[in-house]
Formats: structure tokens, C-alpha cells, sequence
């Protein structure tokens, strides 16, 4: 037998069996112990075919090239006559692989990520110490540092093995003191906005605070990050040097300091479009852009410029088209002049539309909301208002509308999603002096098995209150521009002086039509069981029973349009919501107020509408500031001889309307008794100001201010308002937001409350 190992290559051996085996010729080939490799790659490996003479060097050359696949611990030939018979002892596989002492399981799998090793592999020690190496480096790319990890292995049976890297993930070093040393114009609280390694923050362990980690991996691209935002506030010749840290590993506290030179600031001179395409006029293009002459320049918008011109162009069907700018500054002036040259391309069209990431969505659902289908002309707005529909469905995390050129005129949409939990337990409540504890729940599914159907489970009880609701939305019926919505409710609320008892549904089909609109229609029936809640005291008589038992059926005809155009279901940055809603309701029931209102129950008509205005700021100020304006209207119209009962009027306060105030909890009074008796006008407006709280966890700070008014004849008859603040949470249960707010002009015998809560809900 003849033996060959990894270590025993050097000997070049077969030199004794070259010379008595030179005569021989190869009559036949075998292969033992292969598992990784086809006999027939095997052959082509070795390189040797049957015929040829029996030569000691070929051999060894073959056996070479074995051990270079990878796959083999061993490989040795024995040769019998002409017979070679190849033998292969392979590696072992690794069965799984660990980490230990490093967070929870989902953490320790992120980090064994792209380590390059993984089950099912083949042990190799080289490749263990490399994965070793790469998880120090990305430990301490995450700022630890001093990190030890030992590797052990534990052996499977025969052929597999257990890998488990135990890791010691050292010491964070964090940033105490960061110096822009020459920086007078611009502070450092600017400079700092954008790095990766910041400055410790007094209370800096809280999550909207800097804890001032270092992520050294980062650390030569910040002074890129701080040249930029000079760029932003017109110095262009600014000098910023690569950052200095000193380390003082007793206390893994450190010190960065950075050099600056900041020059001039400029502004912007003149302003040109160089460009041919045909339907485009130059002067509107420049009428578009944010960057305006006499300003100071702002890097950050000249590039939001090249956008807008590249979405005006890409509009005619132009995918590929680029807008170089030919900048000429003029330090003695302090201007820079812009030219922007258009080059447009070739009018393109859309192959196919390729989409990826959905686990739960279906392919059909997606389609839905994309503007754009193969033989379509390629059209910017429609891949901007594609990715802004699927937004606004609350399917996504994230979603990314990309194109793949396949040829000078055709190109492939790549649209990549990353889902996000549709199916949610949503909760919300609060505490008032009337209601006391408020609890309210739901199970919904935005997306049921990925179909595009939204249906709700919920409740909702307090001391006072009792609510039930089921409701089933397909927005698409048949994957057509249709919708149909159904709902079903159990309502029992004890107000001050009686309780409404209500059981209803509704039906409504619609139809969605020039991409932001959608109207509908629908049917409603309604069965009010409203009782006085204190029949034993002295206020029980026929004006308290005639006015607050209600038992009437109502049945509705419903009308609504609808416009959305805004970028995302939770949180927009542009946009504009808006619906109107019209009801007309016929009563009918036992007249318990025959002899005030001998007509009976009046017919109503409820008018009611929202708007509301979504404006992301960070283009004009470089900070993700968010403005929201809202609002909100209802009036009923109804027969003045005839009753309009309490359940059907208007009540003000609470999330939606003024917070600060109990729900319900504003109405007009009875001039003689006191007691709230509902408007038939009311009206409320909000303006909003949130900011980024922390976006490692999706939270936003939102400033607000409330006014709301009701009354029996005129909007204006009750007014209020409110201030305070909210924090804004998306977590993995859907939206939460924890409400702190002041009531501003509280009269007597107002009810309010300082905190409430809601899960779920958006405007």
C-alpha cells in the first residue's frame, strides 16, 4: 500500500514505485470513502485516465489536487496490477453551531451571522480560527473591546462535530469628552447629529439620550459625517482632520478630538438647467427646486434638487436619467453657481415586476398597490406612489421599489419588502373620575393569512362601559377595485344620568378610483335599549324618564369619500388624509315623548369629516421634525317638532377630540337641571410637532395642542382646549401611545384626567 497525507506530500514518495511501476498502464480507476464528490468528478480531479502508464508524479499531483477541494483529512492510492484505487477519509461535518455568554438566542444567532461558518459545513481548522477572528471584529464593531473568546468542540459520532465559540464580550469604551478643535461658526451639538460615535449625554443611559459608546469601526467615516454637515451650512471648503482617540484602558473612558478649518460660507449665486428633453420647460423645473438663489447653500438640498429633476425627467419615461451639477465657486463673492445638466437616456419600459421578501403576503396582494406592470412605460411618480400604497397598508416594515436594468430599453422592478406583524393584540385605557379604570382590547389582523382582509376582535370595559365589536374589511374584493366591509357591535355605556344599550351593524361596499380616492355606500341598523340609571330618586318624573329612556331602531343609509396620499400607514412625513361621511337615519320605536314631541322620532342626517395634514421637515432643517395639522367636524341635521334622542347627539373630550378631558364628558347643559344632554354641532383641531426619541426603539415625542367646541345650535356654544405631550411607540404589539396632557381652560364641575393610553389606533 502506498499512503499519502497532508504531511507526508513532501516526501514526493512514489519515486521507489515510479521506477519498478514505469511499464505499467492504468487498466482501472476506483474510489473509496467518497461522499462529496461524484466518482465521476472525482476522475476529472485526478486528472488520470485508463490507458495512460502508471506515473508516480501524476499521482501525486491528483492526490494534491484532492486535498485542495477541502473536503479530505486523508487521501491515499493503493495499487494493484493496473488497478488504482483512491482512498479518502473526509473531514468531519459540523452538526451545530454555538455561542455562549453572549445575550439571548436571537442576539448570539445575529452575531454568528456572516461568521462564514455554519451547520452542515465541513470542520476545518483554519476556518474555525478565521470565524474566531470575525467575531472578535464584529464585537468590537458593536464597541466592545478586551473581548476573549475560546473555542470548543465536541465530537457527534463518527462523522460530525459540535462547534461553541464561548465568548467574553469585554468592555464598552465610552466617549466622556469629544472636542472640534478650530470650530467657531457651528456648535458641537450640530456637528455631532449625524456621527456614530458621540459624546456622552448627562442621564445618558436613558433610550431618546447618548450613552456615548464608541463603535471604532465607524470612527474614520464620522469625520466624513462632520465634513457634511459643514457642506450643509455653505462651507465647502471645510477641513475636517481624521479623529483622534485616546483610550485609557484601566476605565475604557476616551477622549476623540477632531481638527477643523471651517473657511468660507457661501451662497448660491446662479442657478441653470441644461437640458433638451421634450415636454419639460426649464423655467418650471427651477421653479421645483428648494435650493433658491441668494441662499445659503446646503449640500443636503442640492442633492434633494438632483432628485426632484431626476423624478421630473423619469416621469416622461426616462429611468436612467442623470443629473450631474457643475459647480463654480467664487471665494471672493462667496457664491457658488449651479448648473445642472440633464442627460436623460432612453425612454424605458417595465419587463417584469419581481417581488421578494413577502413570507405571509401574497404575490396578487402586493400587485395590488404597484402602479406599474410589464409593457408599462417607466414612470417615476408611479414607482414613488407604489411604494407610498404599500406603506399605507401597514403590511411593512419596510419596503423598497428598486429597477434592474436588463437592456437600453427595458428594465425589471425589484420590489423588496420586509414584513411586519399584522396580527396584533391592541390595548388602550386610562383612568378618570367617572370611568375610573378604562380597559379596552383587541385581536385584528390586518392582513389575515396574508389575503389583504383586515378583521377585528374586540372589547372594551370599564366601570362604566361595555363594548364588543367584530368587523371584516376586504379592501379588494377579488383582487378588483372593490371593497366590501362588514361590522357588528354590543354597546352599553353608563353615562351621568342614563345608560345607552345599543346593538348594530353595518354593510358597506366601495370602490377606490383615481389612485388616492375611495367611496363607499353602505347599510346600518341600530336597536337603542337607553334607561335612566337612578329610578329611586327623587329625579325620577316624567321629564328625566321622557328624556333619557330611549327604546327606538334606527335604520341608515351611509355615504362616504375618502383621499389618502400619504407615505406610511403609522408614521407620515407627507401627505394628506381626508374623508367625509354622510348618514341619513330613520327612527322608529315606542314614543315615549308623544305628548312634548307629538311628531315622534326624528329622521336624521349626520354630516362629519376629517383632515388632517402630515410635513416632514428634515429637508429644510436637517432633523426629522414632523408637523401634523387635524381635524375634525360632525353636525346632524333633524326635524325640530320631533325628538332627537340623547344616544344620536354629539358628546366632546378624550383621544380624537380634546384630550385632558374625560370621553364624553362636554355636552350642553340643561339650563334647568344641569344634566349633559349632547350637541347637535361639534367640531376639534390638532397640531402636532413630533420629534425622534429614540430610533433603536421606534420612539417619537410628540408636542400637542387641542381645541374643541359643541353645542345644541352653534359650533361655538361649549369651547376647550388642551396641551401636553405623547410618547409615540411602535413596538411589536402595533402603536402605543401614552398620553400626558394639561386641559388649559378647565371650568367647574369639568371632568379631566391627566394620562390616558392607546394601542393600535392611528388618526
Amino acid at each position: 500500500m502506498i499512503k499519502k497525507t497532508v504531511l507526508a506530500q513532501i516526501l514526493l514518495s512514489w519515486m521507489l514505485i515510479g521506477s519498478l511501476l514505469s511499464a505499467q498502464k492504468v487498466t482501472q480507476i476506483k474510489f473509496e470513502g467518497l461522499s462529496h464528490l461524484s466518482p465521476t468528478s472525482a476522475k476529472e480531479i485526478a486528472g488520470i485516465h485508463v490507458g495512460e502508464e502508471i506515473n508516480a508524479g501524476k499521482i501525486n499531483t491528483s492526490i494534491k489536487k484532492f486535498f485542495a477541494q477541502g473536503y479530505f483529512k486523508d487521501v491515499w492510492v493503493d495499487q494493484q496490477g493496473g488497478i488504482l484505487i483512491y482512498h479518502f477519509k473526509e473531514k468531519m461535518a459540523i452538526a451545530n453551531v454555538d455561542i455562549k455568554g453572549y445575550g439571548s438566542g436571537d442576539d448570539g444567532m445575529k452575531l454568528l451571522e456572516g461568521i462564514g461558518l455554519k451547520k452542515g459545513d465541513l470542520y476545518d481548522e483554519r476556518r474555525v480560527k478565521k470565524a474566531k477572528r470575525t467575531l472578535i471584529a464584529k464585537l468590537e464593531s458593536q464597541g466592545y473591546y478586551d473581548t476573549v473568546v475560546d473555542v470548543s468542540t465536541t465530537p457527534i459520532g463518527e462523522s460530525s462535530i459540535a462547534i461553541a465559540f464561548d465568548v467574553n464580550k469585554g468592555e464598552k469604551i465610552i466617549i466622556e469628552e469629544q472636542n472640534f478643535v478650530g470650530a467657531e461658526e457651528l456648535v458641537q451639538s450640530d456637528l455631532e447629529l449625524e456621527l456614530a460615535n458621540k459624546e456622552k449625554d448627562f442621564l445618558g443611559w436613558m433610550p431618546w439620550r447618548n450613552n456615548g459608546e464608541a463603535t471604532v469601526d465607524q470612527l474614520e467615516y464620522d469625520a466624513y459625517r462632520v465634513k457634511d454637515v459643514y457642506m450643509r451650512h455653505g462651507y465647502l471648503d471645510a477641513y475636517v482632520s481624521k479623529p483622534l482617540m485616546r483610550v485609557d484602558f484601566g476605565s475604557y473612558k476616551a477622549k476623540v478630538d477632531y481638527q477643523v478649518i471651517e473657511g468660507v460660507q457661501y451662497r448660491v449665486g446662479t442657478i441653470g438647467i441644461s437640458q433638451d428633453v421634450k415636454g419639460l420647460d426649464t423655467e418650471d423645473l427651477k421653479d421645483e427646486l428648494i435650493l433658491k438663489e441668494g441662499k445659503i447653500f446646503n449640500i443636503k438640498r442640492m442633492r434633494k434638487d438632483i432628485s426632484i429633476l431626476e423624478e421630473e425627467v423619469g416621469n416622461l419615461g426616462y429611468a436612467f436619467v442623470k443629473v450631474s451639477p457643475q459647480m463654480h465657486k467664487d471665494p471672493e463673492k462667496k457664491i457658488i453657481n449651479l448648473n445642472y445638466v440633464v442627460q436623460p437616456g432612453e425612454v424605458v419600459t417595465i419587463n417584469d415586476v419581481i417581488i421578494s421578501g413577502n413570507d405571509t403576503t401574497k404575490d396578487r396582494v402586493i400587485r395590488r398597490y404597484i402602479y406599474l406592470a410589464p409593457g408599462d412605460t417607466f414612470s417615476a411618480r408611479d414607482l414613488k406612489d407604489s411604494k407610498n400604497a404599500l406603506g399605507r397598508t401597514g403590511f411593512f416594515e419596510k419596503v423598497d421599489v428598486e429597477s434592474q436594468r436588463i437592456s437600453a430599453d427595458k428594465i425589471n422592478l425589484l420590489v423588496k419588502v420586509k414584513e411586519t406583524s399584522t396580527g396584533t393584540i391592541s390595548a388602550g385605557g386610562g383612568y378618570g373620575s367617572w370611568e375610573g379604570l378604562m380597559f379596552n382590547a383587541s385581536i385584528s389582523d390586518r392582513n389575515f393569512f396574508g389575503s389583504g382582509i383586515n378583521t377585528t376582535i374586540g372589547f372594551e370595559v370599564s366601570k362604566r362601559s361595555t363594548n364588543y365589536t367584530l368587523s371584516f374589511v376586504n379592501p379588494k374584493v377579488w383582487d378588483s377595485m372593490y371593497s366590501l366591509g362588514v361590522s357588528l357591535y354590543k354597546k352599553e355605556y353608563e353615562y351621568i344620568d342614563y345608560t345607552q344599550d345599543q346593538l348594530g351593524g353595518s354593510v358597506n361596499i366601495g370602490r377606490e378610483f383615481y389612485r388616492y380616492f375611495h367611496a363607499s355606500v353602505g347599510l346600518g341598523y341600530v336597536d337603542n335599549q337607553s334607561t335612566m340609571n337612578d329610578t329611586n330618586s327623587t329625579l325620577f318624573d316624567n321629564y328625566y324618564f321622557n328624556l333619557y329612556n330611549d327604546q327606538y331602531k334606527k335604520t341608515s343609509l351611509f355615504a362616504s369619500i375618502s383621499f389618502d396620499n400619504t407615505d406610511d400607514f403609522y408614521v407620515p412625513r407627507e401627505g394628506m388624509i381626508a374623508a367625509l361621511n354622510f348618514e341619513y337615519g330613520q327612527l322608529d320605536g315606542d314614543d315615549y315623548n308623544a305628548t312634548q314631541y307629538p311628531s315622534g322620532f326624528a329622521d336624521i342626517f349626520k354630516t362629519s369629516a376629517k383632515v388632517g395634514f402630515f410635513y416632514g421637515l428634515e429637508d429644510w432643517i436637517d432633523y426629522d421634525l414632523i408637523l401634523r395639522l387635524k381635524g375634525r367636524m360632525t353636525t346632524i341635521l333633524s326635524d325640530d317638532d320631533a325628538y332627537l334622542p340623547i344616544a344620536e347627539k354629539l358628546f366632546l373630550g378624550g383621544i380624537g377630540s380634546v384630550r385632558g378631558y374625560n370621553p364624553y364628558s362636554l355636552s350642553p347643559l340643561d339650563p334647568t337641571t344641569y344634566t349633559r344632554t349632547g350637541g347637535k354641532h361639534r367640531a376639534s383641531a390638532s397640531v402636532e410637532a413630533s420629534i425622534p426619541l429614540s430610533e433603536a426603539a421606534k420612539m417619537r415625542l410628540a408636542f400637542f395642542y387641542d381645541y374643541g367646541m359643541i353645542g345644541e345650535d352653534s359650533f361655538n356654544e361649549i369651547t376647550r382646549s388642551s396641551t401636553g405631550v405623547v410618547v409615540e411607540w411602535q413596538s411589536g404589539f402595533g402603536p402605543i401611545n401614552l398620553v400626558f396632557s394639561y386641559p388649559i381652560d378647565e371650568e367647574v364641575d369639568d371632568r379631566t384626567q391627566a394620562f390616558e393610553f392607546s394601542m393600535g389606533t392611528k388618526f
